[in-house]
């Protein structure tokens, strides 16, 4: 902190004034972190050992005033519920989902109203006579049952007020407003039992009615005093809302009518270098930030200071910035402490219970009885990193991706897994018994993770702080609803849970003294630092954008002094501007996109730091934007080891197959992934069929239809019987190449149907060319054909081994025929020059079929070849024969000349392939 700090003010006072009655001073401050400070504070003051005085925040002072327990928003959802069913008429009742809807904004406004002393009775009549007068004009008869409903809300509203109000008070608790209004009812009692403390009020700022009335009380009974953190430049300015509270005190309480306002400073005035900055996205920010240590912990240790960060302070004006700054921050940042708790969004064991509600509510709403589990719900279960390496659950995993089980039964999946582990067993349990089973379930789940958990491993360690948060919050919840039983719908609970799991954050462990301080804006009050690092300075983040979680019209609150969004503004201006007040270098940063998520305009603030500017501050402001590198991408360059040329003789003596060649002339490194090093794609679950998935089925059906039709002349009769196998035998197909999957509804079915529909069209052409005359023999189905190259050009013979889908012998002419189910034109089979063949992805389809050629040739035994492809996309066009078209004459006939040219392009490859000095490049497509 700066020499002149408020707080050292403050211990200054404490040990000249009330140097002999410290333990009976009771120091009240707006947080309670602050406490820390004033101590550390103290301590710099005194030179012997002294009692301290109590030092407490204004939240616990009230509520010792009132002696009533406070309770958190989500309890008092539920004893509100308590006392709405109890006075509300069973056939009027809402379920609990509708009432939380808008029993959240009618407490917050109950809130307001106690805390700001108002008669609730008027306030609440008003609210009614206002929505009559809106209604007034509408005729008796004309008066639904809704809008008659409506009204009786607006009647019924001082009844609930009255009542919850209570209830509460019998039970010795209350939300924040009812604890102030009694503490105001209380004070008398309160001072007179406490006449030999003297109390000192210090740093505050906006204070409600009951504050106010409070301390001004106990400074007119003479047992308080106060200490205002005023600057003159925002106090002297009627317009400024950093003064607007501190304003109203000065002129409106009687103390100030006789006695001094302290303390006026003149702080913000004095030399301060502000410098504004801008940059793209929230990361861009915390990188900015993180520079800027690095600068300051450079510049310190430049002027052999001890180059800490004590008096540095990083304020986030918002939550979700904190990780990707703790990521920015320089390594040499030594001692750090953060004020604020790791957000429960991304704490693993929150993200688990989430998962875990998402697929039972899911398996409940599709059927509680056979209790349908979907596969991916599952299977973020169960690779969940706080279960996989506990549960056991690597070969169902497996059998669940390899048989395309898509929804599962509660039972089969049981079944599946025949000796289920405990954690297994707790995560699958089925959710039918009730909220509070399945919270006790739940509890009992992150109990046996916390147990599977080390402490011996510092990471471990660290996730049994993240489990046992969400494990409090699951005990909470269990207490909550022992006394609310009537509440038990799992829909209720899981809405719940989202609204209470926000209250789970992690704390972080440091030294509040010592090093760089992260703080949120609130964590920021009282406190003063030489220099302070502000992010997210954007419209809507700082100040915090206009919210009317309210039922009280602005007019209305305007007329009864309650707070509207003018105020708010004023307090975030206060707390900026406080923030600035004693500040020597301040960094300004804020995000310059305008659109998108985490977007705004640059915040007033910095514009009113622009426009007021004072004579000693320097204001700059620069944009910074991401240095771009010159190539977005270096495409992979893999050199041929000794390794690699093994595996690739390895390739050689087993068989070069048409798809590989084509692989590595699409991309290299393609090439490489997978026949070098074996990289296989992840088996997943295939919940729609995948086109391949459909052409293996077409394939199979149709060596299956054609197979007892080998080495013999096909008939009408043979074709027709096979039109009445069609159905058996694509139903089958599916069953063995998409197993468990679902094929009778969505898009499943579809695929199905496309399929018995190709085969069947493909039989039609098939019975056409015999009516026509063919005389077609079926010489193989689905065969591998093989044949070694040896050339002088290589460096070891070369097998190319490939499957073909059919050969037959149609007219005297050898055909060889591959299947494809997509759409293949005339063209990609047509060749015109040999030059490139190998060089261009789009001859792959040539490179195939003529391989197919090449290992047939000699098996032809002299008869004249033809290859080509059945397009079922495009069966109109028949059978796509490849030729090689030279100026106006076609040849379709693969002859001794087309296979010589072939070969050498192959060889022109295959030598690429396998020259170790040629590296795999990768090729940008």
């Amino acid at each position: 902190m700066t020499n002149t700090s408020f707080l050292d003010k403050i211990a200054s006072v404490l040990i000249a004034k009330y140097a002999d009655t410290l333990s009976n001073t009771i120091v009240v401050l707006p947080n309670k972190r602050a406490k820390i400070f004033l101590i550390e504070a103290l301590k710099k003051q005194v030179a012997t050992n002294i009692i301290s005085p109590e030092i407490i925040s204004i939240e616990d002072f009230v509520q010792n005033i009132a002696g009533i327990r406070t309770i958190d928003p989500i309890e008092l959802l539920f004893e509100f519920y308590e006392v709405y069913l109890s006075i509300t008429a069973t056939a009027n009742q809402q379920s609990f989902e509708l009432f939380a809807n808008w029993a959240k904004t009618v407490l917050q406004d109950f809130n307001e109203i106690d805390r700001y002393l108002l008669d609730p009775s008027h306030v609440l009549s008003y609210l009614k006579d206002i929505e009559d007068i809106k209604k007034w004009g509408i005729e008796v008869e004309n008066k639904t049952a809704l809008l008659e409903k409506y009204i009786d809300f607006w009647k019924l509203l001082p009844n609930y007020y009255q009542s919850l109000y209570a209830h509460l008070l019998n039970k010795g608790i209350g939300y924040q407003g009812l604890i102030y209004r009694e503490a105001v009812h209380n004070i008398n009692h309160f001072a007179n039992s406490l006449h030999d403390k003297k109390f000192v009020f210090a740093g505050f700022n906006a204070l409600n009615a009951a504050e106010e009335k409070i301390i001004q009380h106990l400074i007119a009974s003479d047992q308080a005093i106060i200490y205002w953190d005023a600057d003159q430049t925002f106090l002297n300015d009627p317009y400024h809302d950093a003064g607007l509270f501190v304003r109203r005190f000065k002129e409106n309480w009687k103390h100030y009518k006789l006695h001094p306002f302290e303390w006026i400073v003149n702080d913000f005035s004095q030399t301060k270098n502000i410098q504004v900055i801008g940059t793209p996205k929230t990361i861009g920010q915390a990188k900015i930030a993180g520079s800027i240590i690095e600068n300051i912990i450079i510049e310190s240790k430049s002027l052999e200071t001890d180059g800490t960060l004590d008096k540095v302070a990083v304020v986030l004006g918002e939550e979700n910035l904190l990780v990707p700054l703790l990521y920015s921050l320089p390594s040499s940042v030594g001692a750090l402490n953060i004020t604020m708790g790791y957000s429960s969004k991304n704490n693993p064991a929150q993200i688990l219970t989430a998962k875990l509600f998402k697929m039972h509510t899911n398996a409940l709403s599709r059927n509680a009885k056979s209790y349908v589990l979907y596969y991916k719900d599952i299977l973020d279960i169960l690779t969940h990193p706080l279960v996989e390496p506990y549960a056991k659950t690597s070969v169902l995993v497996q059998t669940i991706n390899q048989n395309n089980y898509t929804f599962i039964t509660h039972h089969k999946l049981m079944e599946l897994n025949g000796i289920p582990s405990e954690i297994f067993l707790l995560l699958f349990q089925k959710w039918e018994k009730g909220s509070i089973p399945v919270l006790e379930t739940i509890s009992k789940l992150l109990q046996t993770i916390k147990g599977n958990l080390s402490n011996d491993n510092e990471e471990e360690k660290i996730t049994k702080a993240f489990v046992f948060a969400i494990f409090k919050v699951i005990n909470k919840l269990i207490n909550y609803y022992s006394k609310h039983e009537h509440i038990d719908k799992i829909e209720t609970l899981y809405a719940i849970y989202k609204q209470v799991i926000d209250l789970a954050e992690v704390s972080f462990e440091g030294e509040p003294l010592n090093g760089l301080q992260i703080m949120g804006v609130l964590e920021s009050r009282v406190l003063d630092f030489d220099t302070v690092i502000v992010t997210s300075m954007n419209e809507g983040k700082f100040p915090a954008g206009k919210s009317q979680n309210s039922f009280i019209p602005y007019d209305v609150k305007r007329e009864l002094g309650l707070p509207t969004f003018k105020e708010k503004d004023a307090i975030y201006t206060y707390h900026f501007y406080h923030l600035l007040q004693r500040a020597k270098n301040i960094y300004l940063i804020y995000n310059t996109e305008s659109e998108g998520l985490d977007a705004g305009e640059k915040s007033r603030f910095i514009t009113q730091l622009e426009v007021e500017k004072q004579k000693n501050h320097t204001l700059t402001h620069e944009i910074y934007n991401a240095v771009l590198p010159e190539t977005a991408y270096q495409p992979m360059v893999i050199p041929k080891s000794e390794r690699v040329m093994l595996r690739l003789k390895e390739i050689a003596e087993k068989g070069f197959s048409p798809s590989a060649m084509t692989s590595y002339i699409r991309n290299p490194i393609q090439f490489y992934f997978q026949k070098i090093l074996r990289i296989s794609e992840v088996e997943e679950v295939e919940e729609n069929i995948a086109l391949n998935t459909l052409g293996t089925i077409i394939h199979e059906t149709l060596k299956v239809l054609y197979e007892p039709l080998i080495d013999k002349f096909i008939s009408e009769s043979d074709i027709l019987n096979c039109f009445k196998q069609i159905d058996t035998e694509v139903l089958k197909q599916f069953k063995l190449v998409y197993k468990e999957g679902e094929i009778k509804k969505g898009k499943n079915l579809l695929a199905f149907e496309v399929a018995k529909r190709n085969v069947s069209n493909f039989l039609k052409v098939e019975l056409e060319s015999i009516k026509n005359g063919d005389a077609i023999k079926i010489i193989a189905l689905e065969q591998t054909f093989e044949r070694i190259i040896n050339h002088p050009n290589l460096p070891f013979p070369v097998l190319i081994k490939g499957n073909v889908d059919r050969i037959e012998e149609r007219n005297g002419i050898i055909r060889i025929i591959d299947y494809k189910t997509g759409k293949v034109e005339k063209a990609s089979v047509t060749l015109k020059s040999w030059k490139g063949l190998t060089e261009d992805i789009k001859s792959d389809k040539i490179i195939q079929v003529l391989a197919y050629a090449y290992m047939y040739e000699h098996d032809a035994k002299g008869k004249p070849i033809e290859a080509g492809i059945i397009s079922f996309k495009n069966l109109k066009a028949g059978f796509l024969a490849f030729n090689f078209k030279e100026i106006n004459e076609i040849n379709a006939i693969i002859n001794e000349e087309i296979l010589g040219n072939y070969l050498e392009q192959m060889v022109l490859l295959l030598s690429e392939i396998l020259d170790e000095n040629i590296p795999f490049e990768e090729k940008l497509i």
